[in-house]
């Protein structure tokens, strides 16, 4: 399942690893040192113990990832709107799926 990343902190990077070993196509949507980090070394978990390491296409433009059939949104409640103003091109044409 391809699935992106909308803020890859501590919830976003804590559920985007665990699906990337997984096996899921995982990219992110995320800017300047997380970015950077991210790109150099995908996403990792410490855990128990163990580092949990998955590889991640990451980008600052959400148009270059292209559609997706899962986005995740893990930002800050502030940041809420400007997501929605660049969410479009990972949506695509997709069942919406409001979860509370």
């Amino acid at each position: 399942m391809k699935v992106c990343v909308y803020g890859a902190g501590a919830i976003g990077g804590f559920i985007g690893t665990r699906l990337g070993a997984a096996g899921h196509a995982l990219s992110a949507v995320a800017r300047g040192a997380t970015l950077a980090a991210l790109r150099q070394h995908g996403l990792r978990l410490l855990q128990g113990g163990e580092t949990i390491v998955a590889p991640v296409q990451a980008e600052e433009d959400p148009a270059r990832l292209g559609p997706q059939e899962l986005v995740i949104i893990a930002v800050k409640g502030p940041a809420l709107a400007a997501v929605a103003a660049r969410i479009a091109p990972l949506l695509g044409r997709t069942r919406w799926c409001s979860c509370r």
